[in-house]
């Protein structure tokens, strides 16, 4: 077990113990934006002098540019303040100011999940973490977004508006970067107070295991996960060879001409509107600019893609791709119920006894256990056999990335519903 530092009480002067307080502006005033290789390593310095560990956010522009890299990183740390940190045209400068202070530290973040690709990225690991977002849920907190905590706990009222800008326009509006700042203003402040929280609850071992976990899954991730035609959400829902090829002709274009113009895929045409595509194989131009979602209005769009859907109905078929089976072996969960009704009984039964647990310890169930790894346990229990004792359960559960605190509370329902006892 990692020996997380204890933290002091918070104790910040704008805490109004009977009503709620807006925070408008971060305390120390908006910073600057950094933006050259300079500017970092004077950055870099600050933060080196400052003590405890470093508040981190990343504001991105995924629903805009081709790939989800950070285009503004808010950091915050205590004898340091506030420094905002613009990458783009820098990256490795950046990383090179950054690295050396930042690597190996405790780093608190809200939600690290989704900030933790973008860092990686710029080659940016932590040593330790502290999630809040994740804390809240274990905490048993209805609401866990940053305001709701915040507000909860600190009866501050955080300014919101700007977490789904296009965060990779320049010049940036003063308006986002007071409300950049503002993520990190509390980040240090909240994460004393969770862990004490968390402890008074006895869960902050459960806390310490989750966050090793995450530092675990994103330890060697130097660059973005490459993507695939398989990984089209709804892919799943088209069973023919025709239909298949079609979606990987028109995923693959979209993605070539997404990545020479750096713009969200979504942007140019979306996940859905390509399944649905796949699934009708329109037969000419105007069946095509009829389908729900399809850019309809543009007759060069409209040629384009039906020229693409022509061309992929042409090629050789021994081409054509055949439905794919999970690699796992495990049937998609929404045909469970239809095919595999005695193991589809069993998975109800446990998730309804995990909800109850779930009630009674204060934690949302899919953090107790992950739906995925629920049914693999199962399945490979009641269908494949391959579960038939403690040591074969325990291992699965280990395997499919469950931590020693999820193991210890859910062992008794699952053991007693899985295994011939």
């Amino acid at each position: 077990m990692l020996d997380f530092p204890q933290r002091a009480s918070p104790n910040y002067e704008g805490r109004l113990d009977t009503m709620v307080s807006d925070l408008l502006q971060p305390r120390d005033g908006i910073p600057p934006l950094l933006s050259t290789p300079g500017e970092f390593t004077a950055a870099a310095d600050l933060l080196a002098s400052g003590t405890g560990p470093f508040a981190i956010d990343t504001e991105r522009a995924s629903g805009f540019r081709y790939d989800d890299r950070a285009f503004l990183i808010q950091i915050r740390r205590r004898g340091s303040g506030t420094l905002l940190f613009d990458p783009e045209q820098f990256r490795p400068e950046l990383t090179q100011a950054l690295k050396p202070v930042l690597n190996g530290q405790e780093w608190i973040i809200h939600a690290a999940s989704t900030d933790l690709p973008s860092l990686a990225w710029l080659d940016l690991h932590p040593g330790l973490l502290f999630d809040t977002e994740l804390a809240g849920r274990l905490a048993g907190f209805d609401h866990v977004n940053l305001a709701a905590m915040v507000e909860q706990i600190f009866d501050l009222h955080l300014l919101k508006g700007h977490g789904s800008e296009d965060w990779s326009k320049r010049p940036l509006p003063e308006s986002w970067l007071n409300y950049a700042a503002l993520d990190v203003e509390m980040l240090l402040e909240l994460a004393d107070v969770m862990a004490e929280i968390l402890d008074q609850q006895g869960k902050l071992p459960w806390a310490e295991q989750e966050f090793v976990h995450i530092v675990d899954q994103f330890a060697t991730m130097t660059e973005p996960s490459e993507t695939s035609w398989q990984d089209l959400k709804g892919l799943s829902t088209l069973k023919r060879p025709d239909q298949l090829v079609v979606a990987r002709e028109m995923w693959l274009e979209r993605d070539s001409f997404a990545a020479s113009r750096d713009l969200a895929p979504g942007k140019v045409l979306s996940n859905k509107v390509i399944v649905e595509v796949a699934r009708v194989l329109p037969r000419t131009p105007a069946e095509l600019a009829q389908v729900k979602g399809f850019p309809g209005r543009s007759q060069g769009a409209t040629k384009r893609w039906f020229r693409i859907i022509t061309r992929a109905l042409k090629s050789p078929r021994r081409n054509w791709p055949k439905p794919q089976q999970r690699k796992d072996g495990i049937p998609d969960r929404r045909a469970w119920a239809s095919y595999y009704p005695e193991e589809h009984e069993v998975l109800q039964e446990i998730r309804a006894l995990i909800d109850d647990l779930a009630a009674d310890i204060n934690v949302p169930g899919e953090n107790i256990l992950q739906p995925s790894t629920l049914r693999v346990a199962v399945w490979m229990a009641k269908h494949t056999g391959e579960i038939h004792n403690a040591e074969t359960l325990n291992a699965v559960l280990r395997d499919y990335g469950a931590r020693q605190w999820q193991i210890d509370q859910t062992f008794p329902i699952l053991s007693a519903n899985l295994l011939k006892l």
